[in-house]
């Protein structure tokens, strides 16, 4: 027993409007980057308002991540920080030149 669906499709009608359908289809993804957009917007938005900024200044002491410089090996014990260190100066954007306890000035990583 064939199916409705099968029985009652017109040839010429369907083919009507799947190129009614190709034409819509720029509509509909320009339709998806707007919501995309609204809903990365929302999300910034919403970390925004709960993110604190940190700046250092020369002279502060600050802790480096393990992770970043892999300057201890522990595997998975071992510590997600090391340091201290002294800022000795301000790159900008949030990028600092780093100064150990002993004088050594640290390379970038």
């Amino acid at each position: 027993m064939p199916a409705y669906r099968t029985v009652a499709v017109d040839a010429v009608h369907n083919d009507e409007e799947l190129r009614l359908n190709l034409d819509l289809l720029e509509e509909k993804r320009e339709c998806a980057a707007i919501c995309e957009a609204k809903a990365k917007l929302k999300m910034t938005k919403y970390y925004n308002a709960r993110v604190r900024g940190v700046t250092f200044r020369p002279g502060d002491f600050v802790y480096r991540s393990n992770d970043a410089s892999h300057a201890v090996a522990g595997g998975k014990l071992g510590p997600k920080w090391e340091g201290p260190y002294e800022v000795t100066e301000a790159l900008g954007d949030r990028a600092y030149r780093l100064r150990s306890m002993d004088g050594a000035v640290l390379p970038r990583t």
